[in-house]
């Protein structure tokens, strides 16, 4: 049988980090070609295309870094590549993970992975991190599935995967949820299929290809600010957003999406100028729509002109509202984009 063809793109972190000449820490130097030369077996889990796309820690990643890889993968998966792994930093897998989800159609596997400690580190996991992302992606099971996070021989859901620790190997998981599969034996062992959620192409009723076309064409994509709200929080980062040039806000509440009372009327104000949303800063759950009802909670904030994130964490959802914004996404499309997760 004819073995897979997998697009390995290379855009940086720590599995790509060598001890830097004055001693200060590591930092990126390998490209695709070099990781991939450091796992001689992956050539029995797929034919590997090494493209060198970056050499970047994941937190200075931008929006439109991803829009290139996911250009990059659209081209490739459309024509020769059966798959694509994706590597980076895991600072922002969980964020990159997510953004491909909404830019790519989810029919051949794009998986996303990267290494908690360095090659020069005792035990360094980039390696088999890099062999089983390669053999998610040549694997049949993951059609279907959009773009999967693999660290650990863990196969996760780009809606739900977040990292959990600043330091294990064992950091990423779906809180709630549990993983969608795992890699054992050499083959992709896929347990659970979550529900499929529309690209932003299909929620605005556009092709992939112009909405890549658009946000690439982008210099600056729109600004939108992400605030967990604290107990006693007075709201000033809140009142002050939209003057400071913020095109939306994302608000982390607590619980199920509430903040204290003073910052309701607050609320109404932001959300009368520019698009608010409501995530909860807690790791698992949806925000609620109806079940608590005084003021400053959900349902008080939803009244107020709010729109529920619903399953997404606050993270991914400053990051589908950039997106949404950046195509020229009016006040309806925005809120039946975010009603897509509310299930």
């Amino acid at each position: 049988m004819k073995r897979a063809t997998v697009l390995l793109v290379a855009t940086g972190g720590t599995i790509a980090m060598t001890p830097r000449a004055d001693g200060a820490g590591v930092a990126p130097t390998l490209d695709a070609a070099d990781l991939a030369a450091a796992v001689p077996s992956l050539g029995t889990a797929a034919e590997v295309i090494p493209v060198a796309m970056a050499r970047k820690p994941s937190a200075s990643l931008t929006l439109a870094d991803l829009t290139a890889v996911a250009a990059l993968a659209h081209d490739r998966l459309g024509s020769d590549a059966d798959g694509a792994v994706i590597v980076q930093g895991t600072d922002t897998i969980e964020e990159t993970a997510f953004v491909l989800s909404l830019l790519l159609p989810d029919s051949k596997p794009v998986v996303v992975t990267g290494a908690m400690r360095s090659p020069a580190m005792a035990g360094a996991d980039g390696p088999a991190n890099l062999l089983a992302a390669v053999t998610v992606a040549a694997a049949p099971a993951a059609h279907g599935l959009g773009p999967l996070v693999v660290l650990n021989d863990e196969i996760h859901a780009a809606l739900l995967v977040q990292k959990g620790h600043t330091a294990l190997t064992s950091a990423f998981g779906s809180p709630g949820f549990g993983p969608v599969g795992f890699v054992a034996e050499g083959r992709a062992r896929i347990v659970l299929r979550p529900v499929a959620r529309p690209p932003l192409a299909g929620l605005l009723d556009r092709t992939a290809a112009d909405v890549l076309a658009i946000l690439a064409a982008q210099a600056t994509p729109p600004a939108v600010a992400l605030l967990r709200i604290g107990l006693g929080d007075d709201g000033r980062l809140l009142a002050a957003a939209p003057d400071l040039g913020f095109a939306g806000v994302v608000i982390e509440g607590a619980g199920a999406g509430h903040v204290p009372e003073p910052l309701a009327d607050m609320v109404s104000q932001v959300a009368a100028r520019i698009p608010v949303i409501l995530a909860s800063r807690v790791s698992a759950g949806p925000v609620f729509g109806a079940t608590y009802g005084y003021p400053g909670s959900e349902i008080d904030l939803l009244q107020r002109g709010v729109i529920g994130a619903g399953m997404l964490s606050g993270l991914k959802a400053r990051l589908l509202l950039q997106l949404l914004l950046g195509v020229g996404a009016d006040a309806g499309q925005i809120r039946a984009a975010f009603a897509a997760y509310d299930d």
